[in-house]
């Protein structure tokens, strides 16, 4: 029997005499689908489907329960079948983010002043010990995807000695930063696409792999998204305007902006080199290639951000080797 085939026989069990209609709602990039439910008279659902043992449903329904005592407005569980890997969730709709937003900064603004409020409601409600910590090994682990699966499958290189050492230096010189950060609880993927236009707003979807880390992450996420991208200047007013609302409400956040958007920077760095690693992963090793198009965008956010910084400019010429650009005094990206 097919997965669909055995979603369809559990969901006539779950909604029994309901004729249902089945239509893709999305996918990720993970094995996890999920379909619209459709029957008279009532309002749409959402079935995930998540195969085991590729997906185990169990830390979804964990953190939907806890960030929906946060106050966030994430799907409900209305029915779940974990060992065969099937969850029923009420439907927060099709409008995301991404589809919203445009170069008009009077849509933008209000939707991000949304994001950043429950985001730091989320914020207000960690505690240690609920959330898998994001913790070093984790940190290096996802960086070394950049190596492993960008230079190393994308591009086809061997990085000598010398070459690793850098990446093996910044990695350090990373994770001394981030794990001296603020912790809180880390969506780990809050951003346009994972977004929803919906009342409360935002929705928030995707949130299964949430750790407890550094407080900068999910705003980075969200203000060097790898599928949208706005000017350096409109993003460091994002980051102030978070920054303050962070600070009112208590949060260990610095008292200087100027470490906190270092602290937002270098966060960044990591994030980026995990995401062009992961992308890389995605086209390389599971056949999709929509993600490759998003990668320049990623490599200018980590290009940009090693430029800044003393520390991180080993990184950025490493960069040029690799990708066989030319240094030029003073150049900025």
């Amino acid at each position: 029997m097919s997965r669909l085939e055995q979603l369809n026989e559990w969901l006539a069990q779950v909604l029994p005499g309901k004729s249902l209609q089945l239509s893709p709602a999305s996918a990720d990039a993970s094995f996890r689908r999920y379909f619209r439910v459709e029957f008279e008279g009532s309002p749409s659902l959402i079935a995930m489907d998540a195969p085991p043992p590729q997906e185990d449903c169990r830390p979804f329904v964990q953190v939907a329960q806890l960030f929906l005592q946060a106050g966030l407005h994430v799907p409900k569980v209305l029915a779940e079948d974990l060992q065969h890997g099937f969850l029923l969730l009420d439907d927060l709709g099709n409008d995301t983010y991404l589809q919203a937003l445009n170069a008009d900064t009077n849509v933008a603004d209000p939707l991000y002043r949304d994001a950043f409020n429950a985001l730091i409601q989320l914020q207000q409600a960690s505690q240690p010990g609920v959330l898998p910590p994001y913790d070093e090994a984790l940190l290096t682990r996802e960086m070394q995807l950049f190596p492993d699966w960008y230079i190393a499958r994308h591009l086809g290189l061997s990085l000598s000695e010398k070459q690793q050492q850098v990446i093996t230096q910044t990695m350090d010189v990373l994770n001394r930063n981030i794990l001296a950060q603020g912790q809180v609880y880390v969506h780990r993927d809050y951003h346009s696409r994972n977004l929803m236009l919906t009342a409360p707003n935002p929705g928030v979807l995707d949130f299964q792999d949430a750790v407890y880390g550094p407080i900068t992450y999910d705003l980075v996420s969200l203000l060097k998204d790898a599928y949208i991208s706005w000017d350096e200047d409109k993003v460091l007013d994002w980051v102030v305007r978070y920054w303050q609302g962070a600070r009112a409400a208590g949060l260990p956040v610095p008292g200087d902006i100027a470490d906190f958007y270092r602290d937002f920077e270098w966060m960044g760095v990591q994030r980026h080199l995990k995401v062009l690693g992961i992308f890389a992963r995605l086209y390389h090793r599971d056949g999709k290639d929509g993600y490759l198009k998003d990668m320049p965008l990623v490599m200018d956010y980590l290009r940009r951000a090693c430029n800044r910084y003393r520390e991180l400019r080993p990184l950025l010429r490493l960069l040029d080797e690799i990708l066989e650009i030319k240094p030029q005094e003073g150049l900025t990206f």
